[in-house]
Formats: structure tokens, C-alpha cells, sequence
């Protein structure tokens, strides 16, 4: 029991299969009710699939656990959570509900020598970063997951194991009235780093183990300090090691202190042990009260193929990495966001199941560039060498007075979504565009006016493909290839500018299209609207070319 947070308990029922001892196909099932299986199952139901969720417990997640949430999982919890009782998306629940914080500040010692903005530009609905304990989130995704008639969610059932076919998957569960079989068209392994569907399917997870520990303590106090991360290497009271502070909403705020290796757990995990080293962090004249400690090791490492068959890994299940950046759960939700439009457009016979390729190719790519930053951060907090040691202390002592210096420092280079610029589903540019908005690149959010009210413009990108047009309207509403249509949204007509935002993100002279895919990444853009064009970039982003 925490000071804070009283842990629901979900009820355990007979599905109407277990039932009737009768098993039945389902279109998708989902292993796994963490953040990242209920984000899957809301976004696969909101794109017309019905969805199962098996999950072995029948609770939220023990502790705070994951806490730093980034601006583009925010987005796409805003665009899945639309339509809810009150009117606000999960994204602003979320939002709403945490607490919001760009800046950062690095200390060497007893010196602030770095400052950081994660968001310098304005003109974005969703904050840089979100703080909120991760048994908040699940909460509110429960209920989300729970409310929606496509959505049947399933605690205390274990997956047993699992046969594919060819056109199915056979899983055996366990439940508190006995086993039963169940088939899914498709399954989405959430399952956690300690996944079993991963050993099922004979997947190889490979990577680096890290040679250290780290405690946290989430602590109770009131304490008037502005939400900033902060971040101390080799403090005056943690000599030697790295500690990290966030504010949490009701008053929490999470400390993480490196221990090194030769720590022993459980040692370290007594409470007054615990709370000496608080004490020291904060000064004895705070008053706190321990809400929740844990110890942990971590590691850098990937599946060997996000797909095995009909059973397709995310989040944990699928990579993990480092801590510092707040890259798992983040980088999780976006696994989902990648994947579900891909499996609506297969279920629903609208693109070949080669599509579903392309969700290793641009994931397992950015699941790379997440383990390369991550290992970076690792190799900065902890030196695994005199020089580097030497070498990181060096920097940390030249950012405070030396702007070149700072770029170097790294104490967890903070999540931000990978471009898909090899994607497969890509169309290169063939005119010349200023900005960053290239094709793989995800969308930026930008302020709109439409029907005389003030938006956003990823709120206007649908769920489905989108031809972004400015200039003249053209005089096609849509462009078709067999069943996948992408709708024109045109700015001066459907949007309309707001201090010209949208344009100089978008490099938006006139006569400039975007195609826009379902998860609000550019599949291709150009200077002038040519239907072929289009429909050849629609083939290409719905997997046709490679069928």
C-alpha cells in the first residue's frame, strides 16, 4: 500500500468461449495490459478491429516504474483517446493529470554547469515532457481500453503457449477455472522484457548487460521547487556516482541513485539506509516519508525480428534500454503507433500482409538508434575507464563556461522520435524543400483555425492517409489506389494559417502536397499536384511495391 496510491483490483470473468468450450478466431489479441499492450488495443480498436487483451494479473503496475513521458507518445495518445465521456483526449488527460516540465539541469559536484530547454519553440499543443506515475497511466487506460465496445479485456489469463498456422495462431490460457484455447488472426506480444512469448516463438534477444545498480525512492514531501529535471554527477553527498531528481504529481518526487555493482540489493533496500541517503540529498531539514523503493540493473538489447510469423513484438517485449532518456516506455508507444494502422490495413484486405514487413524495418532501425543513445548515456554517467572518466569530467567542467562543451554533455539524451528516412515506404524527394519535414519524419503539430475555431493540426490528420495541400485547392477531393483513399486537407479552405506557423514548418509554398500516413509520418511531398504521382506513393506506403 502506498501514502499516495491505493491499487485497484480487476475482476476476473469466464469468457463466453471458456464457456462454451468452443474456441473462437479473433481478428487480434494483445498479450500483455501494460502501457504499451492497452495503447495497442485502443488504437487497433479505433481503427475498426476488435481486439482481445490477456493479461496474468488483475492490477496496475507495482510502483511508479516508468514516469517521463515525451511529446510524441502525448500525440498519439491524443489522437486514440478522442471521444471520451468528458470530451478530453487521453493526451490531455495525461497531460493534465501529470506534470509538465522542459527544462533540465545538469550539476558536476556542487556547480550547475548546464541548462537545457527540451522545447525552446512554441506553438505545440502536447508539452515537452510529462511526469506521471506509471499506475496512473494504466489506470486511466484501463478505463479507456475498458469503455470501448471493441475492446474485451481479460485478467488472470496466462498464455500457456502458442501454435501458428498459416493463417492463424492457436494460444492455450490459463485461468483460475482451468485452461482453454482461444485463436487470434494475429497476436501483439506486450509481454515485458521477461516476455514468454519471445521464448515461444524461439526469438533471439541479444545486446549488453550493464554492470550496475541503481536504487530508486520515490519520497513524499512538500517541497516549493519548480518541475525541472535535475540531474548531479559526482554530488558532494553521493560522491563518486550520478543522482537524479523528478516531481511527480500528489507531492512524489522520484530520486535514482547509482550504487555501482558491488552494492548488495538487499542492503540497500532497508528503509533507514534508504532514507539516510535522501537525507543527504535534500538536507536534513526536509521532511519525507518513503513511498516506494526498488532496485534495478539494466541492459541494452533487441529482438533479432519484430515479427515472427503472425506474432508481433512491442515495447519491452521487444527491446529494452537504459533508463536515462526515458526511451522504454516511450519508444514502446510508438512501436504501436507504427504497427496498428498497418494491421487495420491487412486485416481489412486494403494491403498485403508484406506491409506488416515494413514494421520490423523502421522499428527495429529506430530501436538501434535507441540503443545507441542509450548506450552512450550509460558509457557517460558511468565511466567504465580512467580516461573516460577523465574525459567526462573534463566536459562537465568546460560546459560551464564553454558553449562547445555542451552538446557533449550527456545525462540521458531525452526521447525523441527516429525518422524513417530509409523506410521502404518512403517516396524520395524530387524537388528541393527547406525544413526538416522529410519523408519518415513525423508530423509537427502546428496551431490551425477550422470552422472558426482554434485547433491543432494533428488533430485534423484523421486516421486515415492525408494529401496536406497548400496553395490553390486542387480539383481532386482525394486520390484512390484500390481500396485506400487519402483525402485532400487543404490550408486556405479545410485549415486555415495562424501567424504562419504551419507554412514555415511545413516549407509550404503554394502548390506544395504532403502525403501523410495513418501514424502522422510523411510518406512523400511535392511541389505540384500530379494524381499519378500520388497513387504510385500510395502503392509504395501500403506495401504494394514490395508485394
Amino acid at each position: 500500500m502506498l501514502k499516495t496510491y491505493t491499487w485497484p483490483k480487476f475482476d476476473y470473468r469466464q469468457s463466453d468461449e471458456q464457456k462454451s468450450g468452443k474456441a473462437r478466431r479473433h481478428p487480434v489479441v494483445v498479450v500483455g495490459a501494460g502501457p504499451i499492450g492497452l495503447t495497442a488495443a485502443l488504437d487497433c480498436a479505433r481503427r475498426g478491429l476488435d481486439v482481445v487483451i490477456l493479461d496474468d494479473n488483475d492490477t496496475v503496475s507495482v510502483g511508479s516504474r516508468a514516469v517521463c513521458y515525451a511529446k510524441r507518445p502525448l500525440e498519439v495518445w491524443d489522437r486514440i483517446g478522442r471521444g471520451l465521456g468528458d470530451g478530453a483526449t487521453l493526451g490531455e488527460r495525461f497531460a493534465e493529470r501529470g506534470v509538465s516540465w522542459k527544462l533540465g539541469r545538469v550539476y558536476f559536484r556542487d556547480e550547475l554547469v548546464y541548462t537545457f530547454d527540451l522545447l525552446p519553440e512554441a506553438h505545440h499543443k502536447m508539452p515537452a515532457m510529462v511526469n506521471l506515475q506509471q499506475y496512473h497511466l494504466e489506470e486511466m487506460l484501463v478505463a479507456a481500453c475498458q469503455a470501448h465496445p471493441r475492446i474485451d479485456l481479460r485478467w488472470r489469463h496466462r498464455v500457456l503457449s502458442l501454435a501458428q498456422a498459416d493463417d492463424h495462431v492457436v494460444l492455450q490460457v490459463e485461468t483460475p477455472d482451468g485452461v482453454f484455447r482461444t485463436e487470434a488472426q494475429w497476436v501483439v506480444a506486450c509481454d515485458g522484457a521477461n516476455s514468454e512469448l519471445r521464448r515461444m516463438v524461439g526469438a533471439e534477444f541479444t545486446g549488453q548487460f550493464f554492470q550496475d545498480r541503481f536504487l530508486i525512492a520515490d519520497v513524499v514531501m512538500k517541497r516549493d521547487m519548480p518541475a525541472e529535471r535535475r540531474f548531479w554527477f559526482d554530488p558532494p553527498f553521493h560522491r563518486g556516482q550520478s543522482v537524479l531528481l523528478h516531481k511527480q504529481p500528489d507531492d512524489v518526487w522520484r530520486v535514482d541513485f547509482q550504487l555501482g555493482w558491488d552494492a548488495d540489493p538487499e542492503v540497500e533496500k532497508q528503509p533507514e539506509r534508504v532514507r539516510q541517503r535522501v537525507r543527504a540529498a535534500l538536507g536534513d531539514d526536509v521532511e519525507f516519508e518513503l513511498e516506494w523503493v526498488s532496485i534495478y540493473q539494466f541492459a541494452c538489447r533487441r529482438i533479432d525480428r519484430f515479427r515472427h510469423g503472425r506474432v508481433l513484438f512491442a515495447g519491452d517485449a521487444a527491446h529494452q534500454v537504459s533508463p536515462f532518456g526515458a526511451r522504454g516506455a516511450n519508444t514502446g508507444v510508438q512501436d504501436v503507433d507504427n504497427l496498428a494502422w498497418k494491421l487495420a490495413l491487412v486485416l481489412q484486405g486494403r494491403a498485403p500482409e508484406a506491409l506488416l514487413d515494413s514494421y520490423h524495418d523502421e522499428r527495429a532501425f529506430a530501436a538501434d538508434d535507441n540503443l545507441r543513445a542509450s548506450t552512450r548515456s550509460t558509457d557517460f554517467i558511468t565511466p567504465k575507464s580512467r580516461g573516460s572518466r577523465r574525459f567526462r569530467d573534463a566536459v562537465l567542467t568546460l560546459a560551464k563556461h564553454e558553449p562547445f562543451a555542451r552538446p557533449l554533455v550527456n545525462s540521458g539524451r531525452l526521447s525523441t522520435p527516429t525518422p524513417y528516412l530509409q523506410s521502404p515506404l518512403n517516396t524520395p524527394d524530387e524537388a528541393h524543400f527547406c525544413g526538416a519535414m522529410r519523408p519518415g519524419t513525423v508530423c509537427a503539430d502546428a496551431p490551425v483555425l477550422a470552422h472558426g475555431r482554434r485547433g491543432w493540426l494533428l488533430e485534423h490528420l484523421g486516421e486515415g492517409f492525408t494529401l496536406l495541400a497548400f496553395g490553390r485547392r486542387p480539383a481532386m477531393g482525394a486520390v484512390r489506389f484500390g481500396d485506400v483513399v487519402a483525402r485532400v486537407l487543404h490550408v486556405g479552405s479545410d485549415l486555415h494559417e495562424v501567424d504562419g506557423v504551419l507554412t514555415d514548418r511545413y516549407d509550404g509554398r503554394p502548390g506544395t502536397v504532403y502525403l501523410i500516413r495513418p501514424d502522422q509520418h510523411v510518406a512523400a511531398r511535392w511541389r505540384g499536384f500530379e494524381a499519378a504521382d500520388i497513387e504510385a506513393a500510395l502503392a509504395r506506403a501500403t506495401g504494394h511495391a514490395a508485394a
